[in-house]
C-alpha cells in the first residue's frame, strides 16, 4: 500500500485545530473528507505537529496511506479540487517508505509567532497576528529570549493540559525580529510543549513592553513555575511553519 507525504498550508481561523473534533471543523477533517471525495477511500492523516484552535500552518507535514497508487500530481491537484473553498490546500506530496511517520521521523520543527504592535487595531491581519497596543522594545526582548535556548526544564512555560511525559526540551534557537510594526519570533526544537511556544512570546513581550527585566526570564525558566510566566500569547499569531526530517 502506498504511503504519501503531504506538505499543507491552512489558516486556523475559523478550524478548531488539526485534530477532528465532534462538533468543529478541523483541518484533518477537512483533508479525510477530500481523499474520500477523490478516491473513495477512508483513510487517517497523520502530522508532524497538532495545532491548536487558530492556529495556521504553512508547511504542516502528514503521511497517509492509499490503496491504489496513482501520481502525485493527480493526488495534489485532486485533493485541492475537493479542499476548494476550505482553507486547507496541499502544497507538495512525495512518495515516501512504507514506515515514514510525519510525527516519530521528524529531527526538527519550526514556529513563527507574529505580533502586530501599533495604536490603531486591526482588520488586514485580524486572525493572523496578536495585536498588542502597547509599545514593544525589541532589544530587551532579544535579549531575554537568549537565556531560553539550550536544554532546560520548560515546566514554567507549559500549560496545565500538557500530557508530555517530562517537561525537559531542547530550545535549538528562538530569535526575534522587528519589520515595521511587526515582530517576529522564530523558534526551533525537536518537538515542544503545550503551549509552550505562546507562553514564552507571552513572556517576552512583557518583557518588551517594560514590565519585565530581561534576566526575569532566566528567574522564570529556574523556579519551574507556571504561574511566574507570562500570559498565554494569542493563538491567531502563531505559524507551524515547516518539519525537518
Amino acid at each position: 500500500m502506498p504511503r504519501y507525504k503531504l506538505t499543507l498550508e491552512y489558516d486556523g481561523t475559523n478550524l478548531a485545530g488539526w485534530q477532528r473534533q465532534k462538533d468543529a471543523p478541523s483541518a484533518q477533517q477537512h483533508l479525510e473528507e477530500a481523499i474520500h471525495r477523490f478516491c473513495q477511500e477512508h483513510v487517517t492523516a497523520a502530522c508532524a505537529g497538532r495545532t491548536d484552535a487558530g492556529v495556521h500552518a504553512r508547511g504542516q507535514v502528514v503521511h497517509l496511506d492509499l490503496t491504489a497508487e496513482r501520481s502525485l500530481f493527480s493526488i495534489r491537484n485532486g485533493l485541492n479540487y475537493y479542499l476548494e473553498n476550505k482553507p486547507v490546500v496541499v502544497l507538495d506530496i512525495e512518495n515516501v517508505a512504507a514506515d515514514f511517520n510525519a510525527r516519530f521521523d521528524a529531527k526538527k520543527r519550526h514556529y513563527r509567532y507574529i505580533i502586530a504592535n501599533r495604536p490603531s487595531p486591526l482588520v488586514l491581519d485580524a486572525g493572523r497576528a496578536w495585536y498588542v497596543r502597547a509599545p514593544l522594545s525589541l532589544h530587551p526582548m532579544q535579549y531575554a529570549a537568549q537565556y531560553l535556548t539550550g536544554h532546560h526544564d520548560f515546566t514554567s512555560f507549559r500549560a496545565a493540559g500538557c500530557q508530555a511525559k517530562s517537561p525537559m526540551k531542547t530550545l535549538d534557537a528562538i530569535t526575534v525580529r522587528q519589520e515595521g510594526e511587526y515582530f517576529i519570533f522564530d523558534l526551533s526544537s525537536k518537538s515542544f510543549l503545550y503551549h509552550m511556544v505562546r507562553n514564552i512570546v507571552g513572556t517576552l513581550a512583557e518583557v518588551g513592553m517594560g514590565h519585565r527585566k530581561p534576566g526575569d526570564v532566566w528567574k522564570i525558566l529556574e523556579a519551574k513555575n507556571r504561574t511566574l510566566a507570562g500570559q498565554t500569547a494569542a493563538a491567531c499569531g502563531l505559524y507551524f511553519m515547516r518539519v525537518e526530517y
